[in-house]
């Protein structure tokens, strides 16, 4: 049977991750640093890896009676080096392992280490690709624009009709677990929304849909057809056509803005059937006024040139401000 401390884990762990999450590679090197012919088995770096990422620890800490309740120098020490490690473990999974009070825990992160728990922000996977044709799109709308205000964006998406539920609001104050639930099916009714955005104002929203009002897939048929029959109609003195790049949400200001909002929006008197909630989508449209309008095409303007700057890549100024 294998016996190894916990220093010999920890250094197959480190290597691990160094190295592309490669069990092989950690062993190559565990078997360089000790000078032995023999390493780890993959069943054992497994399992440490998964006890690591669970405990923040490479072995079991043997708990003697109620967690400890010190914020000593040694006891500080131990903490700041189990963050080093695993610097996204929970606080109860934290204070599990290293055997220590959940409120001492919380206070020597914030009040001795100083530290804050940042949430990871979720932004749209960029190809090697993308990377160009962003930072050439901020160049031509920079270059070609002294502001954006006569520039119509238009973009896509869809509302289904249960697909909204912030499980941060869904709280229910009992004595006991009411085990409620919400139920999500697996294909919730849709509408496929059509929008523009200017700095004068929405237009639409036109939906998607055959003659008996059922959403339906956009092919270059229909969105054609909601150009010639819709959208022209609707304007006067927009012109001109820059390509967006793909996958930019954060350069359109339907992405960015509006479908959040709305979304924030139409299903807070919870509409039980696609006619409310697309009423509830024209009343919200409705309601967002030209200031509002003028303040999100404005902002562009900073997520271009940051665009610039950071050649493309992800806009870190933007995202880590929330």
């Amino acid at each position: 049977m294998e016996q190894y401390s916990g220093t010999h884990r920890a250094f197959c762990v480190r290597a691990y991750y160094r190295n592309g999450n490669s069990i092989v590679t950690a062993q190559r090197l565990y078997r360089a640093e000790y000078r032995t012919r023999h390493a780890p088995s993959d069943d054992s770096i497994r399992k440490w890896i998964r006890m690591f990422e669970n405990t923040g620890a490479t072995v079991r800490i043997q708990n003697s009676g109620r967690p400890r309740s010190v914020r000593d120098e040694e006891t500080i020490a131990e903490v700041e080096a189990s963050v080093r490690q695993n610097p996204s473990l929970s606080i109860r999974k934290r204070s599990q392992a290293l055997n220590i009070k959940k409120s001492s825990l919380h206070s020597i992160l914030k009040k001795d280490l100083h530290l804050k728990a940042y949430k990871i922000q979720l932004v749209q996977e960029l190809k090697d690709t993308d990377y160009a044709n962003r930072l050439n799109f901020a160049n031509e709308m920079l270059q070609r624009f002294n502001n954006f205000n006569n520039i119509l964006f238009s973009d896509e998406a869809n509302f289904h009709l249960n697909g909204h539920v912030n499980k941060q609001n869904c709280r229910y104050w009992a004595v006991e677990n009411p085990r409620r639930k919400h139920e999500r099916p697996l294909h919730s009714p849709k509408v496929v929304v059509w929008a523009a955005m200017s700095a004068k104002g929405i237009i639409g929203p036109y939906f998607h849909e055959d003659q008996r009002g059922r959403a339906i897939n956009v092919n270059s048929d229909r969105y054609c057809d909601m150009l010639r029959n819709f959208l022209v109609p609707e304007l006067q003195e927009f012109a001109g056509n820059i390509n967006w790049p793909p996958r930019s949400p954060d350069l359109n200001p339907l992405d960015y803005f509006a479908w959040g909002y709305l979304k924030s929006k139409v299903y807070q008197n919870n509409p039980t059937n696609l006619t409310q909630l697309k009423q509830n989508i024209r009343s919200e449209m409705a309601a967002i006024s030209t200031a509002m309008c003028q303040r999100v095409i404005a902002n562009l303007c900073s997520r271009l040139e940051e665009s610039q700057q950071r050649n493309g890549h992800h806009l870190d100024n933007i995202i880590f401000s929330k």
